[in-house]
């Protein structure tokens, strides 16, 4: 099942299963999310939760007992329930169950409510802790922005000007290698050589915002002031960059396996609830 949502300049598109995004457009019936092709990448705009990433040997402790999560997550691939709907929003419930609790091993429910305002689609998420004890979790976006023109016709403007400083994934896993963007007035001209060894993993930045630049014009801007970190990726010739919002980030080689103590994890105390927002504005 879907649902759409509408406003005078844009409609969005949402899957049920795995809450996720699908399409935007705007009233020219311009299409800014990729489209899904397999050949390249089958998803649009996953959800990453309970985990961000990758865990080292995709395992992780609790209390000493040893459990399995695929990388970032399962919220992905989990069915959720439309609980409320108006004309311009959506909002999404997923409750955990015997089949979360055998890979995640607590009492929550995960709340994904898409708004659109004018040229803006705000993607907000909340994590309640329906439990008697504190929980740790990773949540992420992972938006694909379509770019229907040749790759190397767009660049990034960073909010602020700042050392780019990313980390280099090894394995899968955060190494402790890191390497700097390189800007040319504030602006990163895309290229897939960027993206050789994967995806860009910026621990912290200072902006709080990305501009999507086609042909030296704003495109498309994607806010993320809430999230501490930030990956990008793309696949090799793919039309689309991933801009993601990140609170946590893959495993290092070095992690001792306790989620609790998981670099970048956060950490909820019971009956209370997380919330954060992104939002993609079309320019």
């Amino acid at each position: 099942m879907n649902t759409t949502i509408s406003n005078s300049t844009l409609k969005a598109s949402i899957k049920h299963a795995g809450a996720e995004l699908f399409s935007l457009k705007d009233n020219q019936n311009k299409e800014y999310i990729w489209e899904g092709n397999p050949a390249f990448w089958g998803k649009h705009s996953p959800v990453l939760f309970p985990i961000v990433g990758t865990l080292k040997n995709n395992a992780y402790t609790i209390n000493g007992k040893e459990y399995q999560l695929p990388r970032h997550g399962f919220a992905r691939d989990m069915e959720f329930q439309l609980i409320d709907k108006t004309e311009n929003s959506a909002t999404f419930s997923l409750q955990s169950n015997s089949e979360t609790l055998k890979k995640y091993p607590f009492d929550f429910e995960l709340q994904l409510i898409y708004t659109l305002n004018e040229t803006t689609l705000d993607i907000a998420y909340k994590v309640i802790n329906k439990s008697e004890s504190k929980i740790p979790f990773s949540i992420g976006a992972h938006p694909a922005i379509a770019l229907p023109e040749n790759f190397e016709n767009y660049s990034f403007k960073f909010e602020k000007e700042e050392d780019l400083k990313y980390s280099l994934l090894e394995n899968d896993l955060i190494s402790n290698k890191t390497e700097s963007l390189q800007t040319i007035e504030n602006l990163v001209p895309l290229n897939y050589k960027l993206f050789e060894n994967d995806a860009l993993v910026f621990k912290t930045l200072e902006s709080n915002s990305l501009t999507i630049l086609e042909n030296s014009k704003p495109y498309i801007k994607v806010d993320f002031a809430d999230f501490p970190s930030l990956g990008i990726w793309t696949k090799d010739q793919a039309p689309f960059v991933c801009i993601e919002p990140w609170f946590g980030y893959s495993d290092t080689a070095e992690n001792s396996g306790d989620l609790f103590e998981k670099e970048g994890i956060l950490i909820l105390d019971a009956k209370q609830t997380f919330n954060s927002k992104f939002s993609i504005q079309i320019l």
